[in-house]
């Protein structure tokens, strides 16, 4: 089966553009969207589209702000939306349990203040270790996880266009790196990089400049895998030729066995 992530950059665009049922069509069987920007009453039909029998949206306090929505065509064993105060105000998260399995839908903070002053960062990466923390938790109860989402940072060089002009971007910062860097030493892995080790391949493109058409990207969407999920996973993929968003979707496809 297919799990798949997307960055929609507000769902009601999305949908306006009429970009978002031929995706959901495409085939994937659990759906994990970031940057919803709204209610589940605000965006009324949309919150539950025809066809997907679980649907659960969590939005932040704030309006027209972040929040996450999962789509499964699967019914999870529970949601859990919970990683403490002052980050349940913002909706970032989704825990879907689905038997062994837990999809974590993350859409994880940037670290750009006002004027890109980079004081966001402190929260960014409070929020990346608490997260942390919490799955390895669910981990040590024998359960696989696969954390699916925006992360809001490209961990090597291999990974932008251009490194070398965003080193004091954040996205790029040593610090946001060696946070990753320390989610791969606690087990996780990129499944992309499992397939694919070659440059060229982004999920985020800034909307000026032509850079999409021109490919100066960023890889910051990434579905990864706990070790003990990791056997199960077939696949990965970004699907830059889907487009809505100045994101495109990611997606692994997995054994279902994953689940039992």
């Amino acid at each position: 089966m297919t799990i798949a992530s997307w960055n929609v950059n507000g769902l009601r665009a999305l949908a306006r553009k009429q970009a978002l049922t031929p995706w959901l069509a495409s085939g994937p069987t659990i759906v994990g969207l970031q940057e919803v920007r709204a209610s589940a009453e605000q965006l009324g039909e949309l919150a539950r589209p025809e066809g997907w029998p679980f649907a659960h949206v969590s939005s932040a306090r704030k309006l027209g702000y972040s929040g996450v929505a999962l789509f499964s065509k699967l019914a999870p064993d529970s949601v859990d939306t919970t990683l403490g105060p002052k980050f349940d105000v913002e909706g970032r998260l989704q825990l879907a349990r689905f038997g062994k399995l837990v999809v974590a839908n993350v859409y994880f903070p940037n670290g750009n203040g006002q004027d890109r002053s980079n004081d966001r960062v402190p929260y960014k990466l409070s929020f990346y270790r608490a997260l942390r923390k919490r799955l390895d938790a669910l981990r040590a109860e024998g359960l696989r996880v696969l954390v699916m989402g925006d992360f809001n940072t490209a961990h090597q060089e291999i990974d932008l266009a251009r490194p070398r002009d965003n080193l004091g971007t954040s996205g790029f910062l040593p610090e946001e790196r060696a946070e990753l860097d320390r989610w791969m030493k606690r087990g996780y892995h990129d499944t992309f990089r499992k397939f694919e080790a070659g440059p060229g391949h982004y999920s985020w493109w800034c909307q000026r400049g032509g850079c999409r058409q021109r490919n100066v990207g960023w890889r910051i969407d990434y579905v990864l895998a706990c070790a003990e999920a990791l056997p199960f996973v077939k696949a990965a993929a970004i699907h830059p030729s889907v487009l809505g968003s100045d994101h495109c979707p990611v997606s692994v496809t997995v054994d279902p066995d994953i689940v039992r």
